[in-house]
């Protein structure tokens, strides 16, 4: 929980795993492992889409922690083909009774040393970190000036104390840690993808093209993906319809039939976070299994993808395949929510 608060009080990952052996089945094509296919018959799980195996060119040379591309090879596998909502959540909590982290009393102890003489002991209590606009425009370096952490804030609650999700049934479930996304994979028999298999998913087999759903920024003039439209994060003017997250399926799916991989809210990946990863990353199956600091936080993060409602051009523009962020395990925010996937029956 060190970095539940964080964002009030702060002063303010490159090893990887080897590489995995070609499941059963898997056969040699031009010299390389290929990826295999799905089972022969086997019925896709309710509300999952198949994600092909093969290879791909990962990262971008946009934003220096994007580089370098590098080409990579994933197993087919199954996916979530929206993002977890609440809903769904819903039925997980009503039939475990999980608490989420954003709803347990933060403890001094699970703090850094360093940290904790700069946390005032009236701040331990159950919150997330939220958006708040800025009345005016600022200098975008200090995201402490457009993040609170607000107590009551959690899945149920996204927007505080006297908010819920009623009506929101089918908004996707955010405040949610790492380990809240985990808990549920399990008790849904799934998993969180690595941050391969979530790129590789959203390029929808294309991984020339820059935006999910091609290379064209608005098509037509028409918004793809629920994102930040006038000045960040001064006011947010809602061109494409919405304040906050959408409901899933607000916008088109991309070729694999996946909604929201770009915008809504992030998605927590597998993956630890490092700046350095990608220019030793493995080609087969890769999946950085180290934690490390060597991101801008300064502590081991976990990769979320996909961007938010949150970005735009000017900000973070995560809303592309190749996007990543850090984010700290036990971190909640009303912007960052997840998706499942599930391997495939083996053959």
């Amino acid at each position: 929980m060190k970095s539940r608060i964080c964002l009030l009080f702060a002063a303010a990952l490159t090893a990887c795993d080897k590489p995995q052996p070609p499941s059963p089945g898997v056969v040699a094509a031009d010299g390389t492992r290929q990826p295999a296919a799905a089972t022969p018959g086997e019925t896709a799980p309710p509300g999952m889409v198949w994600i092909p195996g093969g290879s791909f060119e990962m990262g971008s040379g946009d934003k220096p922690h994007e580089s370098p591309v590098h080409k990579v090879t994933v197993e087919g596998f199954w996916m979530d083909a929206t993002e977890v909502t609440n809903a769904q959540f819903a039925a997980f909590v009503e039939a475990t009774g999980y608490v989420t982290s954003a709803e347990k009393v933060p403890k001094l102890e699970d703090f850094p040393p360093e940290d904790r003489p700069n946390i005032p002991v009236d701040m331990l209590k159950p919150g997330a970190n939220h958006f708040k606009g800025t009345p005016e425009a600022v200098p975008l370096n200090n995201p402490l000036q457009w993040w609170e952490y607000k107590f009551g804030s959690h899945w149920r609650q996204p927007d505080g104390a006297d908010s819920s999700i009623a009506g929101r049934e089918n908004h996707p479930v955010v405040c949610i840690s790492y380990f809240d996304a985990e808990a549920y994979c399990q008790w849904a028999g799934k998993r969180l993808p690595t941050e391969a298999e979530w790129e590789r998913a959203a390029r929808g087999g294309d991984s020339r093209q820059k935006y999910v759903w091609g290379a064209e920024f608005r098509p037509g003039g028409k918004w793809m993906s629920n994102i930040w439209q006038g000045e960040f994060p001064v006011k947010d003017t809602a061109e494409d319809g919405f304040h906050g997250p959408a409901p899933v399926k607000s916008y088109p799916p991309n070729a694999y039939g996946l909604y929201d991989v770009s915008g809504n809210v992030w998605e927590w990946t597998q993956d630890w976070y490092s700046e350095a990863y990608f220019a030793n990353s493995p080609g087969y199956n890769p999946k950085n299994t180290i934690p490390d600091n060597n991101n801008p936080q300064g502590r081991p993060c976990r990769v979320i993808k996909g961007g938010s409602w949150l970005c735009n051009d000017c900000y973070c523009e995560a809303y592309r395949p190749a996007g990543r962020q850090e984010a700290s395990p036990d971190t909640s925010t009303n912007h960052c929510g997840f998706r499942c996937v599930k391997d495939r029956t083996p053959l």
